[in-house]
């Protein structure tokens, strides 16, 4: 315990965490009456600005507790409503309080503002106290669409349970359609006990005065363009060594999508990179060790280079086992990008960064501009999630018109039979390239998922989301057309390290994965998306010789201005297309993707 002075030179009783956890442990009663000195104290606690005092112009307030808005109950009706606590550009905060209290008694019973006072929201990890939590994650939301559009989307929801939790819902578009639990659903709820954790504390703080800072894409980024830069020397080395552009692509991807398994748990924890390790002094026989594990991972079982038993992977990935030798200096590269969490690659981003690393031609490229996540949600959001959370809306007010009515058994069905809906609906990018639109599609159906099954919890009986027949939203509803094969194998592998990732944030390791783990749907295409044809032949000149053309990638500096000119070497044969005609695309509920689509 310490003081401090504030503004007008007051001392203050400065609490340790372990102090404030005591203080607030006991508290029980009507949010009203705690609320206010509760996250008073908890600044005090981080070291961050308190909410500053109200003043006449309250619609102009940035920072204050009982922030005035304007609600709409969207019947026309307006009424003056208040958010508990409001910072600008940082969060809107909904408190309640709950009690720990067990027993009732019968005056209890009989009294029910004597209940309301000593237990507050409702008895805490209860049903009932859950579904008051989860309400006031949608009434601040209501408060958050109810503010000034300057003020924009708070990028954070906050619901405190007054000396019991704090909940976390995140959105960093910031479009205000999908707050999700944050960092995930494991851990978005921040106990009173766990404020004695520094990195809990941290996170709090940085809540409070730069929240865009939490956003875990910002880091992954990083990570993404560090491991895609790895990747594309080795690339580089192990094609100077005289293998093909597609071998080395295939071999690479077989390595990483490893990695990525290991630092997910689906292989024991550093396996992959402690045999990379292991053969460092026997490089020759890495080759074989490799080709071994590959096999074990597409049959699954026992793997003696691991010593473990090993899931069932599949799919299309380690079909191909060939494993390339490699050199000292390249076995350090490997072991290097082995040791990165691979767990928290962008798969936004990666598919992209990934594809030039593997292609010589792009390989100069990889440091340049890239479509940003942000951009590519413009275009996924208003195309597809909007009408979908439009549906699921509807779904969700029918539901509850029934649940009010008693008929709970009526209610889970609606919410059911939307969720058959979201799994049988399908996307398609007729230019996929290497997915990344088809992914942040993916991860918002997800999400969109998840809410639905938190939905579900809501009821007293059969709370539990129907997946009979292996409904869930998979990567099979993800269509992409792509006439590059390099670019299209990116694409799948995209799409299924964007969706386990999303399982094991979502459940961690307490949902186990049904074998295989990759699934061979065929749902990415290798075709042009505007020429279908029956076969392709040589141009030929009057003297029988293939003509050609510039490749239209290749360029060289022009000697006398130093620009970037086309090289006129650099040449790609003419031909010509049998049978041609405009080509067929699989059938779609949504298009998304980056127009046009031009084909070869």
């Amino acid at each position: 315990m310490g003081l401090k002075k504030d503004n007008n030179n007051y001392l203050h009783v400065m609490l340790t965490p372990d102090q404030f956890i005591t203080r607030w442990k006991a508290s029980g009663a009507s949010e009203r009456a705690n609320y206010q000195l509760f996250l008073t104290e908890l600044c005090e606690l981080l070291g961050v600005e308190k909410p500053r005092p109200a003043t006449e112009k309250v619609q102009e307030a940035t920072y204050n507790f009982e922030r005035p808005v304007v609600f709409d109950d969207g019947e026309g009706k307006l009424s003056t409503q208040f958010i508990d606590l409001y910072k600008q550009h940082c969060f809107v905060l909904e408190a309640k309080q709950g009690s720990d209290k067990a027993d009732i008694s019968e005056a209890e019973i009989l009294g029910a503002e004597k209940i309301k006072t000593k237990l507050g929201t409702a008895r805490r990890d209860t049903r009932t106290w859950d579904r008051e939590m989860k309400k006031a994650k949608e009434q601040a939301l209501r408060y958050a669409r109810s503010l000034p559009s300057g003020d924009g989307w708070p990028p954070f929801l906050v619901v405190v349970d007054v000396g019991f939790c704090i909940d976390l819902y995140a959105d960093f578009a910031r479009q205000g359609k999908t707050y999700i639990p944050f960092p995930d659903p494991l851990s978005y709820r921040i106990s009173l006990e766990d404020l004695s954790k520094e990195d809990i504390r941290e996170r709090l703080q940085l809540l409070f005065t730069d929240p865009i800072q939490l956003d875990p894409s910002k880091r992954a980024a990083k990570v993404t363009r560090e491991l895609a830069e790895r990747l594309a020397k080795l690339a580089s080395l192990l094609e100077q060594a005289g293998n093909s552009p597609e071998k080395v692509s295939g071999f690479l991807m077989r390595c990483l999508f490893t990695m990525f398994a290991e630092d997910v748990q689906l292989l024991p924890e550093r396996s992959f990179t402690k045999l990379l390790q292991d053969y460092k002094e026997q490089l020759e026989l890495l080759p074989q060790a490799l080709q071994s594990l590959w096999v074990s991972m597409d049959k699954g079982g026992f793997d003696p280079a691991l010593r473990s038993l090993i899931p069932q992977f599949n799919g299309f990935l380690f079909k191909e086992q060939e494993a390339l030798p490699i050199t000292s200096a390249q076995a350090d590269l490997l072991i290097l990008a082995s040791e990165a969490d691979w767990g928290e690659v962008e798969p936004a981003i990666f598919g992209t960064l990934l594809e030039r690393a593997l292609q010589p031609r792009e390989r100069h490229k990889l440091g340049a501009h890239y479509t940003p996540r942000a951009y590519v949600e413009r275009l996924v959001m208003p195309t597809v999630i909007e009408p979908l959370r439009n549906e699921w809306e509807a779904a969700r007010t029918a539901a509850t018109i029934l649940e009010s009515n008693g008929d709970d058994a009526g209610a889970l069905k609606e919410i059911n039979k939307f969720h058959r809906r979201l799994c049988s609906v399908r996307i398609l990018d007729p230019a996929c390239g290497s997915g990344n639109f088809l992914y942040v599609t993916l991860e918002h159906l997800k999400r969109l998922e998840g809410e639905v099954a938190e939905y579900t919890s809501h009821f007293d009986r059969q709370g539990i989301l129907d997946m009979t027949g292996g409904y869930t939203v998979t990567p099979a509803q993800f269509l992409g057309l792509e006439v590059n094969p390099r670019a299209a194998a990116i694409a799948d592998v995209v799409l299924w390290i964007g969706y386990l990732q999303w399982h094991f944030r979502t459940y961690g390791h307490a949902k186990r994965l049904e074998d295989p783990i990759l699934r061979q749907y065929g749902n990415i295409q290798l075709q042009d998306a505007v020429l279908s044809y029956s076969g392709i032949v040589p141009r030929l000149d009057e003297n029988g010789e293939q003509k050609t053309r510039w490749d239209g990638h290749t360029t060289k500096p022009h000697p006398v201005t130093g620009n970037e000119v086309p090289d006129e070497t650099a040449r790609t044969p003419i031909v010509d297309y049998h049978n041609p005609k405009p080509a067929t695309w699989p059938e779609a509920d949504f298009i998304v993707g980056n127009p046009p689509f031009i084909g070869m």
